[in-house]
């Protein structure tokens, strides 16, 4: 790669007439083998994408600068390029190569995605039409505004020079009628990108009536170049300004450009001819040396004094700036040739590495062990990333391939959680997680919305029929047992489908997981230069290993549906033991505190919050993750609960009667309650209590007027603290255990094994229907012949710089 040079302080013209007959003779040979050989390898480049240094010279500027009549003064004919450059967003590449038997000029258009040229194209007009439909049918392709691929043109004359330039459509404040709003944007970041490799030389045009300090378009070049050690600054259409100059000072000093370009920057001054009617190339030819003479002739015997002509001459008139552009070029060419002929031979090297390796794939695809070895090793290696993955890893990026809550509940399809009204918000939502993070999450959002999750209210004549019915058995536990009955009931109906919507949420996470897994497979195989198991290319393998990892994953869902479903059945089951159980009793006098407290532990313990809030009061933290009971409260509110609850709950002290009766009075009526009398085991009573209930003591519905409590608040106030029993029963003993063992344990132990019985445990035949189809075996030989073409075009280039490297 050729080292950027300054702009040069001293007249090139100068140096070039200097030894001329030198230059003649070096143009002849040498440099016009160096010339075509560039050229060959600069067609190769935008055939083929390769990404070389060749020194290249990009033109830059607004759209009314005069790029475009440069050209064609550079080309030495016109072909209406301005007609053509308000519609062209695409680049184009101008080699111009000097054939002096060429009394015509010969264009031909290299051909798209080809190293090969067209026909010549002999009509002006159809220059510019190829252009235009060319860049059409590009954008129209890509559905864009303005494309970096260029068009490139060669162009054989007797009157051009050997010289490549790389025209860049025209900068503009506001896009055309019909374009995007966004098109001026796209084209500055396009020709940046362009412009930005140190191997390019700029030619930056702006008009003599733009003055420097209110340049539009000089910073955003200064950004490329901040030195403009390789920029060649063009002030184009200089004969506008001329008439404002009468003194020496006044002229010298706007040609110096003293205090916006630096001291060691030149610019070049440009005028080329008005008349754009149609004339001969030769008239054509004719006027821009005759407005070089008129010029020169001003500034010398128009101009008070004259001007520095030792300092400036160099740098005024179109020809001396060709002789610049054509000198600087070859200068660059010299320079390049070894680095040049090093990276060809280097890039030769990496094709046949290429072309082996492919040649190989294509044989492999009827080596059915290569292949089941090669499959076996890449999904053996899916499956170690996805483990990884799960135990935590931060590679790829979160920020790019994590998910916030927000956007798992919207990708998943699945939204908030059934029978949860108000928002859950888990700790850590608006991070980016994935993996084993986003895994847990989820698991703390579940907790969440299950403990937000209150005992419904219960209609009295649904508590009446649950009632009756238990009196109607005998014995002494009816409120008891139809209180349990009310909150088993509540419990099936509103728990089961969170730990639906819990597993399906967790199975997204995990499915995620494949796509981060092939990526960071990607990336460790690029880092380390290695391939366990080259599968690149086999589509019908992706399919079918990305296939078989989704149902791994819809099959865990499935079971785990079916596991947590029977803890849910276990626990609300008439034989269930947890309403019985001793640290249960306590319960109650807390009224049902220390479940909560519980959760709050179990649930937020090992949750921090990481989102970037700074240093937050305890309300705020509160408030963040609203949904954790708080400590100082005894249950949460629940739609439709307000005073009623609190004063169920104040009720649930009071005498239980053993068989109560639907219609009795307030006046306590006793009833016969047969020769089985009981004590409930439930609730802390005094003795006075107690023997109200061997009394036979009893209310169904009270009165508003009535002192003692009815059997109806009694029961709701039970089936609450029943409900909150499963509900802490099921979520910290049951399901939490069970999801993690029933989706992490066999995605970290047995996915492998899952994947090689769903893929591999199959005989030759169909193992081979994944990777034999006729469309997976053109794509590799149309592969192989475009990297043979590659190769033969990057011998030859190599071939080529090896004889110019002689000759140096």
């Amino acid at each position: 790669m050729a080292t950027a040079t300054p702009t040069p302080t001293k007249t090139p013209v100068d140096k070039s007439r200097g030894s001329h007959s030198h230059h003649q003779e070096d143009d002849s040979s040498s440099s016009r083998s160096r010339f075509e050989a560039y050229n060959r390898l600069q067609a190769m480049a935008v055939a083929f994408g390769e990404k070389l240094p060749i020194p290249e010279i990009v033109a830059l500027g607004g759209q009314s600068d005069g790029k475009s009549s440069l050209l064609e003064a550079l080309l030495g004919f016109r072909f209406n390029v301005r007609e053509v450059e308000m519609g062209t967003r695409r680049p184009l590449i101008l080699q111009m190569v000097h054939d002096p038997s060429a009394l015509e000029p010969r264009c031909r258009f290299q051909e798209e995605d080809s190293e090969e040229y067209g026909s010549p194209v002999v009509s002006a007009s159809t220059i510019a039409d190829v252009i235009k439909s060319r860049t059409e049918a590009l954008l129209k392709k890509t559905k864009t505004s303005v494309s970096p691929k260029p068009i490139v043109m060669r162009a054989e004359f007797a009157h051009c020079p050997n010289l490549t330039i790389i025209d860049t459509p025209g900068f503009v404040l506001k896009a055309k009628k019909g374009e995007p709003e966004n098109t001026p944007q796209e084209i500055l970041s396009m020709v940046k990108s362009l412009a930005s490799p140190p191997h390019r030389i700029l030619l930056f045009l702006q008009q003599s009536s733009v003055e420097w300090c209110s340049s539009l378009w000089l910073d955003s070049i200064r950004e490329i170049d901040p030195t403009f050690r390789r920029t060649v600054i063009v002030v184009s259409k200089f004969d506008n300004r001329l008439k404002e100059f009468s003194d020496r000072w006044e002229v010298d000093r706007y040609l110096s450009a003293s205090g916006y370009l630096g001291e060691t920057t030149r610019p070049f001054f440009v005028a080329l001819p008005k008349d754009r009617s149609t004339v001969s190339n030769d008239e054509f030819r004719r006027q821009i040396s005759q407005v070089d003479s008129e010029v020169l002739g001003y500034l010398h015997d128009g101009i008070k004094g004259g001007y520095d002509e030792e300092k400036f001459k160099p740098y005024i008139g179109f020809c001396s700036l060709r002789e610049y552009l054509e000198s600087e070029l070859q200068k660059r060419y010299k320079e390049a040739a070894p680095a040049t002929l090093a990276l060809l031979e280097q890039r030769c090297s990496e094709v046949n590495i290429e072309l082996e390796r492919l040649d190989s794939k294509i044989q492999a695809t009827s080596d059915v062990s290569h292949l089941r070895k090669s499959a076996m090793m890449h999904a053996a290696s899916i499956s170690n990333h996805v483990g990884v993955l799960i135990d935590g890893a931060a590679d790829p990026a979160p920020e790019q391939w994590g998910k916030t809550t927000e956007e798992e509940r919207s990708e998943s399809g699945i939204g908030s959680w059934p029978g949860v009204t108000v928002d859950i918000k888990p700790a850590n939502a608006i991070l980016r997680l994935y993996g084993g993070a986003a895994f847990e999450r989820v698991m703390h959002e579940f907790r969440c919305a299950a403990y937000s999750i209150e005992c419904p209210p219960v209609s009295r004549e649904k508590v009446a029929n649950i009632l009756l019915a238990h009196a109607g058995r005998g014995g002494g536990r009816g409120v008891a047992e139809a209180a349990a009955e009310i909150a088993r009931t509540a419990a099936r109906s509103w728990l089961a489908p969170l730990l639906d919507t819990a597993c399906d949420r967790l199975a997204f996470v995990l499915g995620n997981l494949f796509d981060i897994a092939i990526e960071r497979n990607r990336s460790r195989e690029s880092e380390y230069g290695r391939k366990t198991g080259d599968m690149e290319g086999y589509v019908g393998f992706h399919a079918a290993l990305r296939h078989a990892y989704n149902s791994i994953i819809k099959d865990l869902a499935k079971q785990c549906k079916q596991l947590v479903r029977h803890h849910l059945d276990s626990v609300t089951s008439p034989y269930s033991q947890v309403f019985y159980e001793n640290d249960f009793h306590g319960s109650f006098g807390s009224s049902a505190n220390s479940y909560f407290r519980h959760n709050q532990a179990s649930a937020g313990s090992i949750w921090f919050e990481l989102s970037d809030c700074g240093q937050v009061s305890h309300d705020e933290r509160m408030r963040d993750q609203e949904n954790i009971p708080p400590e100082n409260n005894a249950r949460q509110k629940t739609p439709g609960k307000g005073m009623e609850a609190r004063d169920v709950h104040r009720e649930s002290q009071m005498t239980v009667p053993e068989t109560p009766s639907p219609d009795q009075p307030c006046d306590g009526v006793k009833v016969d309650v047969g020769p089985r009398k009981r004590i409930a085991r439930i609730g802390n009573r005094n003795p006075e209590q107690l023997m109200k209930v061997h009394n036979g003591g009893s209310l169904l519905f009270g009165n508003g007027d009535c002192g003692s409590r009815s059997a109806y608040t009694e029961i709701c106030s039970l089936a609450a603290q029943h409900f909150a029993r499963i509900r802490e029963v099921l979520v910290e003993r049951s399901v939490t255990s069970t999801l993690n063992s029933g989706f992490l344990t066999p995605c970290r132990d047995r996915l492998v094994v899952e994947l090689g019985l769903d893929l591999f445990a199959v005989n030759d035949e169909k193992f081979m229907d994944m990777f034999v189809s006729p469309a997976a075996i053109e794509v590799l030989q149309h592969k192989r012949q475009s990297l043979q073409n590659r190769q033969k075009v990057l011998q030859s280039c190599l071939t080529e710089f090896k004889n110019i490297a002689r000759s140096l």
